[in-house]
């Protein structure tokens, strides 16, 4: 019997008892209470199991398993030209070239050579959101990662407790401490791997959780809390003298952020000390502040362990940098330096310098730096860099070296700051919202960042390379947030900084016009969302909404503003609400500076199916709808809606593309501590409503939603650690994996010509599904068919433009230069296979793993078996093109694994180059291309080979070829250039042919030397004829070749067939142009060289043949490659 029926069974036992006096009636009442209560607990807990057991993973038969569509790969694009933010960099001890860094909002990175390249080394884990990473001082192999970011900021993800890697971040386990949500330190034992401490600074937006020091003496297999408590307290720094690790200094940190506000500080907020390990701590409190203390830094001399340094917020984001010289004792304040900016909460990290007594840094908005241990403070220089700086790492062996963490991303000085180098290959800016314009032949993607602007970059170019960070720029500064496009005319773009401040930017010119809605004479100021939501009217693109604590509407793009609402919000005091669970007083630590208004409307939608029909939903849980334009609004709480809490945020409302009457709303209540995924629809606008989110895994927040244009059923779901699909309306929803990491992704659009999902990540970027179009209309008949052929797209025809150099991804700009793919050129086909292609060896080796873990007897399977298993091939997957006339073109292979995939062919005609016999299969080089196909119209059909036979396993999908631009100059027409391109071929694979043939015939003719020299003949005509022949081979070279002698010492030859074939290949395959007349007449002479040559060389050959037969005759030693000499008397 489960905990939840013991309950229910005790309560309904008391309710039930006969009570007669008064006293023992209000006991009745008091447990019929209970039991009423406790039968809502087991309603919620088991709704939030049906949760858990989401179908796609517990039915592994499900044609709807995640697993199914991981063969559908998002395509990352950065950008790394700004960044994000970094929690923390270690450097490892014994190899300063080796950095572990842990960005607040995107996984853990690990470099081996100084930053040149970087790679993510923690996307599979539970968590993105990372606050601290530390390497373990005695053996450098093990790795450990605090997750969950160490500010306090509005924006910050969650983490689930504290990892462990043994290998250097190439696997992980997850070591307890689940419930901290936010770790700010780990400091391993110098002497003793097993002894590890942790800071955990517990939940921000709920009290409670695991929050304090924990420490373990068993490499983290327990753990043992010794200081902070079970509310609002945890730990934000923990220090360890370098002379002696059982002294110890620990900043506890007493902090609540809301939805409405944040207090960070409090009584519990102060510095303790610990002389046994962190067993016992005794609370420091001689020269420090009486009052409430907020974040605090710590800091401990290098040079002279009894001075510490302590950076101290107080109330009101004051505070003060304090001193001690005798280990924590006694203090003395030194200066009132302290964080600001965002507020305190954000920084407040104190760094001692390793290399000179006394100088410390103070993370701040603009670092600030101490000669004379805190007395005095001034900026560090921040010219080509980015502010807002969390982090600080030293190199013992350069006092002239800074490693710094800015919200930015990674800088690194070799002059103490005077000069900072930028790493620009960390893609990891956090996108808050994006907006997709309709420009020609690719969009451009828009999004606002968290302190990175709003950037603007292609969804794809047209060169080599890809896309590369000068191909994004900054198009609005600050913090970015929503911005939106105009339909049909992407020289218009509107973007927006923090609260609300909207701007127009004309992207021809560059200039950009702010047009914020403001209030009239004797109103109040408008309460904007820190992400001011944004609408363009889908029945007028020159109309535009926008939100503060009302809804706007301007009819010419901003230039004028009408108010179309009054106050939709509960228009609350937000410092008379409760916060630390209780109403406080103003002389607290406040700090609302750099957080959202409260009272604000979020999100904005108009049914594309009726004008006028709009809804607007609020950061206090309400959602409005107007059915007239903003005439009349109809009020619904979030409470009345199925499953959904009344204090949950609305993140995201879309009005359905298909019918007026039904609407989607996703809503969140993290900011109560509630991570729960909340997702409602109503068909009725909003008079009754469908919880959504019935399937969707637990502790995963949703922000974004987006429906097809086409499928109705098809929608897209923007999650806190992924993204989601339904095909059924929101029934089931399944885990699209491909190609993702790890991360919270914010928004999500589609960009309706290219059929293409974009999503914007918190932390990892932009990330593109390319034409998703295989997922809609998906029928279960599909799924179960025993594969499907999806109708492509059709492909651009066009010559990839040079940039940095004709091919290489990078050109010569060295490794650190940052690339992010194009789509894969050419036709993109997507296939599905009900069950994978195996081999009888895979087949048997499957069986016998299953009857290994039942622990029973495994069968021989026998000789023959085996030997079959070793005979036969490995299946493969066909798709075979075909041009318009029905001839083949190209066959493509793709992958024998279940489930979805995608395989490119790069309208190119297969390689023209010989295939040698000693050629090794499977080499990682990239094979040689032939030239490209004509526009037109192609057809693609499915085939699977299994042990010799053929299959055709789907039916055929035609798709075309289109011509992608045109050039300046009118050339030939395309079928007469991909003609001329066909007799370049046949061309190069004659002439390619003919050199391998000559190699050949020249190696027998030396080897037939060989032979003859230990034939039992006597020298004569053999030997003779053989050097004529070898003298004819050798012209032969010539010819095609040039002369030896000239080549030797790089003098130019007459013009050879191999050269003349070049001069075509440079004219001809880097442009659609089309032959020349130099062109033509230069492929007619190749034709005749070849046809000479070929003609001159098998003659030769021939010879060569009666020789053979004539050394076989006279007894000489058999030659590789000539006819098996006969055997007996009569050879």
């Amino acid at each position: 019997m489960c905990l939840w029926q013991n309950i229910i069974l005790s309560l309904q036992y008391f309710s039930e008892v006969n009570f007669t006096n008064t006293t023992n009636l209000v006991m009745k009442r008091f447990f019929s209470s209970l039991l009423a209560i406790g039968l809502l607990l087991v309603i919620i807990h088991d709704n939030y199991a049906q949760r858990r057991n989401r179908n796609s993973e517990s039915s592994p038969s499900s044609t709807m398993a995640d697993s199914t569509f991981a063969g559908l790969e998002f395509r990352s694009l950065g950008p790394g030209f700004m960044s994000g933010r970094i929690g923390d960099v270690a450097i490892h001890p014994e190899d300063p070239n080796t950095w572990y860094v842990a960005v607040g909002s995107g996984g853990v990175w690990k470099t081996t050579n100084a930053g040149v390249t970087f790679e993510p080394i923690f996307d599979g884990q539970g968590s993105y959101s990372i606050g601290c990473v530390t390497v373990d001082p005695v053996n450098p192999h093990i790795v450990w990662v605090g997750t969950g970011e160490n500010v306090g900021g509005r924006h910050v993800g969650y983490g689930d407790g504290i990892y462990r890697s043994a290998d250097g971040g190439q696997t992980w386990e997850n070591m307890g401490l689940k419930a901290s949500e936010h770790i700010s330190k780990i400091i391993v034992h110098p002497d003793n791997s097993d002894v590890v401490w942790v800071a955990a600074q517990g939940p921000l937006w709920n009290k409670g959780g695991e929050r304090g020091i924990y420490k373990s003496t068993d490499g983290g297999k327990t753990w043992n809390k010794t200081l902070g408590d079970d509310e609002w307290i945890g730990v934000t720094d923990l220090m360890i003298d370098p002379r002696n690790p059982d002294w110890m200094y620990a900043a506890t940190w007493q902090r609540h952020r809301t939805v409405a506000s944040y207090l960070g500080g409090g009584p519990g907020s102060g510095i303790h000390r610990s002389q046994d390990g962190g067993e016992t701590w005794e609370e420091l409190t001689t020269g420090l502040p009486d009052g409430n203390m907020g974040k605090i830094g710590l800091a401990i001399s290098p040079q002279q362990p009894d001075v510490v340094y302590a950076a101290i917020e107080l109330d009101l984001r004051e505070g003060g940098v304090y001193r001690s010289a005798d280990r924590g004792s006694t203090w003395e304040k030194r200066s009132d330096a302290v964080a600001g900016a965002t507020g305190p909460h954000y920084y407040q990290e104190l760094y001692a310098s390793p290399h000179q007594f006394e100088r410390l840094y103070l993370v701040d908005s603009h670092m600030q730096y101490s000669e004379d241990g805190g007395k005095t403070f001034k900026r560090l220089n921040n010219a080509h860099k980015h502010g807002d700086n969390h982090a600080v790492a030293f190199r013992e062996d350069d006092p002239e070296y800074l490693l710094v963490g800015t919200d930015g991303g990674l800088y690194e000085s070799f002059d103490l700051g005077a000069n900072w180098r930028f790493m620009e290959n960390l893609p990891i800016t956090q996108f808050y919202k994006i907006a997709l314009d309709d420009a020609e032949p690719f969009y451009n993607i828009y999004g606002g960042t968290q302190d990175n602007s709003t950037q603007g970059g292609p969804s794809q170019t047209d060169n080599v390379h890809g896309i590369q960070n000068s191909d994004w720029r900054v198009v609005l500064n600050w913090d970015g947030h929503q911005p939106a496009t105009e339909p049909g005319n992407p020289d218009i773009v509107y973007a927006e900084r923090q609260e609300g401040t909207l701007s127009r930017i004309d992207m021809t010119t560059g200039e950009v016009v702010d047009i914020q809605p403001q209030p009239g004479v004797d109103e109040d100021y408008e309460r904007f969302n820190w992400d001011s939501p944004i609408l363009v009217s889908p029945h007028n693109p020159k109309r535009i909404y926008f939100a503060s604590q009302r809804v706007w509407r301007s009819d010419n793009r901003g230039d004028e503003w009408q108010a179309i609402s009054g106050d939709l919000t509960k228009d609350q005091e937000r410092f008379a609400l409760p916060i630390m669970g209780r109403t406080q007083s103003w002389e607290g630590s406040w700090d609302v500076g750099a957080m959202s208004n409260y009272n604000t409307i979020t999100s904005l939608a108009e049914s594309p199916q009726q004008e006028g029909l709009i809804y607007a939903g609020t950061d206090d849980g309400i959602v409005q709808v107007t059915e007239d334009g903003g005439v009349n609004w109809r009020k619904i709480d979030v409470g009345s809606m199925s499953g959904v809490p009344a204090t949950a945020f609305v993140n995201d409302i879309k009005a359905d593309l298909h019918d007026a009457n039904t609407v989607y709303v996703v809503l969140d209540n993290h900011k109560y501590g509630d991570f729960q995924p909340y997702l409602v629809k109503s068909t009725d606008r909003g008079r009754t409503w469908q919880f959504m989110a019935t399937d969707l895994p637990d502790r995963t927040l949703l922000w974004r939603i987006v429906q097809d244009h086409v499928d109705k059923n098809l929608m897209f779901l923007a999650t806190e650690f992924g993204i989601y699909f339904t095909n059924d309306g929101g029934s089931q929803w399944t885990e699209l994996t491909g190609g993702l990491p790890t991360i919270s992704f914010r928004d999500l659009a589609i960009q309706k010509r290219e059929n293409d999902l974009v999503a914007a990540s918190f932390g990892r970027g932009i990330f593109i599904l390319d034409d998703y179009t295989a997922l809609r209309n998906l029928s279960e008949e599909q799924l179960l068919a025993e594969a499907t052929l999806f109708e492509p797209q059709d492909a651009d025809w066009y010559v990839p433009r040079s940039h940095l150099s004709f091919d290489d991804e990078k050109g010569s700009q060295g490794a650190s230069h940052f690339v992010a793919p194009n789509p894969p050129f050419g036709a993109v086909f997507t296939y599905h296979l009900k069950d994978g292609l195996t081999t009888q060896e895979e087949q048997r080796m499957k069986r016998e793993k299953t009857l290994n873990a039942q622990n029973q007897n495994v069968p021989f399977p026998g000789w023959e078996n085996l030997a079959a298993e070793v005979k036969q091939a490995a299946p493969k997957v066909w798709i075979a093109v075909k041009d318009g006339q029905g001839n083949a073109i190209r066959r493509v292979e793709g992958s024998t694994e279940s489930g979805l995939h995608r395989v490119a062919w790069d309208l190119r005609y297969p390689s023209p180059y010989p295939i040698h016999l000693e050629q090794q299969s499977g080499s990682d080089e990239q094979p040689p291309q032939g030239m490209m196909v004509a526009p037109g119209t192609y057809t693609a059909t499915l085939y699977k080979q299994v042990g010799g036979e053929v299959t055709e396993l789907s039916e055929s999908v035609n798709f075309d070829v289109i011509p992608l631009r045109e050039g300046a100059l009118e050339g030939a027409p395309a079928q007469e250039v991909a003609q001329f391109w066909r007799s370049y071929e046949d061309a190069l694979r004659s002439a390619t042919a003919l050199e391998v043939s000559l190699d050949n015939a020249l190696t027998r003719a030396n080897r037939m030397q060989v032979a003859l020299a230990q034939a039992p003949v006597v020298p004569g005509s053999l030997d003779q004829q053989l050097h004529q022949v070898q003298q004819s081979l050798l012209t032969l070279e010539e010819e095609l070749r040039g002369n030896p002698a000239k080549l030797k010492v790089g003098e130019k030859t007459k013009p050879t067939v191999g050269q003349r074939l070049f001069s075509l290949e440079i004219g001809i395959g880097n442009s659609t142009y089309g032959p020349t007349e130099t062109h033509k007449e230069l492929m007619a002479i190749v034709q005749d060289q070849i046809k000479e040559i070929h003609s001159e060389l098998e003659s030769t050959k021939n010879e060569m043949t009666e020789i053979a037969k004539a050394l076989t005759e006279a007894g000489a030693p058999w030659v590789e490659g000539e006819p098996v000499p006969p055997i007996g008397p009569n050879r």
